[in-house]
């Protein structure tokens, strides 16, 4: 057989692009990655992501990485902008954009690591009588910003030594990575083969099934030439999860721009009449069935376009657990508590109505399934090293043993054929991309970042808090915990592309309840820290997997993550001074329930504060979704080791045993529902129920798009309408506080507009 690199020049040949298409791959493989242009456009991407991400995040607590959205939004930059300056000669390149979309990543998730929707408006809401005499503690604009770098960098230095265990050799999945190194090859027009990322499926090498997938590619090429001429916009065929093809990049323009601008506008229109008429953001339709609903129980709709592309990108499991939390909560606790006299007050109140009462059982289903779920990934993780004692005890050999090969051509590795040597090259392998993959930060720069970084926090968290605040000592007992914590978030967003984050910030306050106790500032801050850790530790690996399926250097994606960590002290720090200075925190419209989580749990753990019978629902509800998730967890592993069995009488045994537990509700998003008002998980269930219906209606067309998030033009669609909304809020941030009103702002409030129409006459 013809070498795949003579086959595609046989192919490409008739349209005049044999030598073309051999010149960029090689190209390609030597392409600067760190050019101040991908990282001035990661900036501007990461200020829109962090301004968006603070203002969901002081809503509803919601917060993401975006990492498929910066790399959208900086192709389209690079297409759209007129090409001069910055933007003239060569397009944007892959490397280009993964150093891009690592800035961005760096730049927009601080407002979460930075704590500026969790601890920081918590430490706001002290009050003496119920935190032993600690006053409040309102940060001026300079302490928030040393308290931002504090904690900005430790855990990216901490993420750096972890990526050849994990990456590497262990080729953990981390599907969002995965799945931003696809939309990175749709975008630019190369597929990510299925064997670059050195993943083994059933035992076949991958070698061998990257040759298969260039022949069926191949294959699938010359059925198009021969069918003759086509419609431009159907000239190659579609790109899948599988890697089978690539779409064409004028579909890419003309469906997906198209697709994007008009949800980003769409979604930025509603946001901007919105803040003219409140009654369109709080809707009571459901004073229809019951009286005063919206008013009096929290109970109304909020049409928003953020909330429906929140819900696709979430799919349908997680928006589903979600509301049926907010059943639970809104319909029958919250009335419960109510009538039976537990929650005197109105039912918006969180310190003594109904809101403030279901918190407490949300805090238990959380806490106990973040333990469960941590103690579950601290066990898988130091399986291999039990496993390998019991061999080394039984063979005398070494503790540790080299690397199965099968992912990537080795060094010492000789292929056997052109053919081999050719889809190597293909997969972007060759010797020059493999010492560029390899291009790492020194150990000696990283334990010198390490140590600086480390000393930075303990001096900046000693001068801003003081030793009433956090003890020194204590600060360093944070950082370890950070430490120990990263590892175990980086473990499990790897395999379940969830970076339980809340859950080790919670589990820090346990800890501190006893290292430091009495202390519900110190709670807080070293919740904080070990909370901020983990979360820059997961962003970066999770970039490091997307850079590493494509060959880029890891150096490059590691300066492009310090450089936006830094830009974003001044960008978060600033946004967040001008929500507090504009905004009422908490309010109706900014409820900030992140922070009310963490106030509670540090008043219970050092103070034991709990409303009257709430200590038996937080009891019930904590056994109860323990005894879930860990079922779930081992319907989970029975369910793996049935479809490993293949096709068997034993294997559907299993699946007809065990399938149900599929359907068992996230104990983390079923509490969500509990601490945000019915209005945002209702509109999420919206996005869950369109992300169900593509999928089920594609699946047919494309076995392979088993997930939500394999549909470009879903992700294309549910990203315009999550930015367009936080551009708005934005330009409404600014005309508030210039102090320019809406045109009408009352109007429609006379019919009960719910929360949002408190301050009309």
């Amino acid at each position: 057989m013809a070498t795949q690199r003579g086959s595609l020049d046989r192919l490409l040949a008739p349209r005049g692009l044999r030598s073309e298409r051999r010149e960029s791959l090689d190209a390609e493989e030597m392409q600067e990655e760190l050019t101040f242009r991908a990282v001035f456009v990661g900036l501007l991407i990461g200020v829109l992501l962090a301004c968006t991400n603070t203002y969901f995040g002081l809503q509803t607590g919601w917060i993401s990485m975006m990492s498929l959205q910066a790399s959208l939004l900086g192709f389209a930059v690079f297409k759209v902008v007129p090409k001069c300056g910055l933007f003239e000669g060569r397009p944007l390149t892959v490397h280009e954009n993964i150093v891009l979309q690592t800035t961005a990543v760096a730049t927009g998730t601080l407002p979460l690591a930075a704590g500026f929707v969790g601890i920081v408006p918590a430490l706001a809401q002290l009050s003496p009588e119920l935190d032993g005499g600690a006053e409040p503690l309102v940060l001026s604009g300079r302490a928030l910003l040393a308290w931002s770098f504090a904690v900005a960098f430790f855990g990216v230095f901490l993420a750096v030594p972890l990526r050849r265990q994990v990456i590497v050799r262990e080729k953990l999945v981390f599907p969002s990575g995965t799945a931003t190194a696809q939309v990175i090859g749709v975008l630019h027009g190369r597929p990510l083969m299925a064997g670059a990322a050195g993943v083994e499926q059933d035992g076949e090498p991958a070698l061998r099934r990257r040759r298969a997938s260039a022949r069926q590619q191949e294959e699938e090429a010359e059925a198009m030439l021969r069918q003759g001429e086509r419609d431009e916009e159907d000239e190659l065929p579609d790109y899948g999860a599988s890697g089978k093809a690539v779409e064409a990049e004028k579909v890419v323009d003309r469906r997906a721009w198209q697709a994007l601008m008009l949800s980003f506008a769409v979604s930025s229109g509603y946001t901007l009449l919105s803040l003219a008429f409140p009654f369109t953001y709080a809707i009571p339709v459901f004073d229809l069935f019951v009286r005063h609903a919206a008013h009096d129980w929290l109970w109304w709709f909020t049409p928003s376009f953020s909330y429906i592309g929140q819900g696709i990108i979430m799919g349908f499991p997680t928006t589903a657990s979600m509301n049926l939390g907010m059943l639970c909560g809104w319909a029958f606790l919250s009335p419960l508590s109510k009538h039976l006299g537990w929650a005197p007050g109105p039912v918006s109140s969180s310190a003594d109505g109904a809101r403030g009462w279901i918190l407490w059982p949300a805090l238990a289903i959380m806490t106990a399934e973040s333990i469960l779920s941590v103690s579950l990934v601290a066990v898988e993780a130091l399986r291999p090293y039990f496993d390998r004692a019991r061999e080394k005890s039984r063979t005398g050999g070494g503790l540790f043993v080299g690397v199965e090969r099968g992912g990537d051509i080795e060094d010492d590795e000789e292929p056997d054929s052109d053919d081999e040597v050719d889809v190597a090259r293909h997969g972007g392998r060759t010797h020059a991309v493999r010492e560029r993959a390899e291009e790492e930060s020194s150990l000696q720069v990283v334990l010198a970042g390490t140590a600086l970084s480390c000393v930075s926090c303990v001096l900046i968290v000693a001068l801003v808090f003081g030793e009433d605040g956090i003890r020194w000592w204590a600060t360093i007992i944070a950082l370890v915990l950070a430490s120990i914590f990263a590892v175990l978030g980086v473990r499990a967003l790897g395999t379940t592309d969830l970076n339980p984050v809340s859950a080790i910030g919670k589990i820090s306050q346990l800890v501190f309840a006893v290292v430091q106790p009495g202390s519900v500032v110190a709670n807080l801050v070293a919740g904080g820290i070990a909370e901020a850790g983990a979360q820059q530790a997961g962003d970066l690996m999770q970039d490091l997997k997307t850079g590493h399926l494509w060959g880029s250097s890891p150096k490059a994606q590691f300066h492009g993550q310090l450089i936006g960590s830094l830009a974003s002290v001044f960008v978060s720090t600033g946004v967040y001074c001008l929500y507090r200075r504009v905004y009422t925190l908490p309010s109706t419209a900014f409820p900030v329930p992140t922070a009310a989580i963490w106030l509670n749990l540090a008043r219970l753990v050092n103070l034991g504060q709990l409303p009257p019978h709430s200590k038996g629902a937080m009891l019930f509800f904590g056994v109860l979704f323990v005894a879930l998730a860990a079922l779930k967890a081992f319907g989970k592993v029975r369910l793996s080791a049935a479809a490993s069995d293949g096709v068997s009488e034993r294997a559907d045994d299993e699946r007809k045993k065990w399938g149900w537990t599929r359907y068992i509700p996230s104990g983390i998003a079923f509490a969500v529902g509990f601490i945000n008002t019915p209005s945002f998980s209702l509109a999420r269930l919206v996005g869950g129920l369109i992300s169900l219906y593509y999928t089920r209606r594609s699946s047919t067309s494309r076995p392979g798009a088993a997930s939500h998030l394999d549909h470009f033009g879903l992700i294309v669609v549910a990203s315009g309408f999550v930015l367009g909304e936080g551009l708005s809020s934005v330009v409404g941030l600014m005309l508030k506080s210039a102090g320019v009103g809406g045109p009408a702002s009352c109007w429609g409030c006379d019919v009960g507009g719910g929360g949002y129409c408190g301050g009309c006459p």
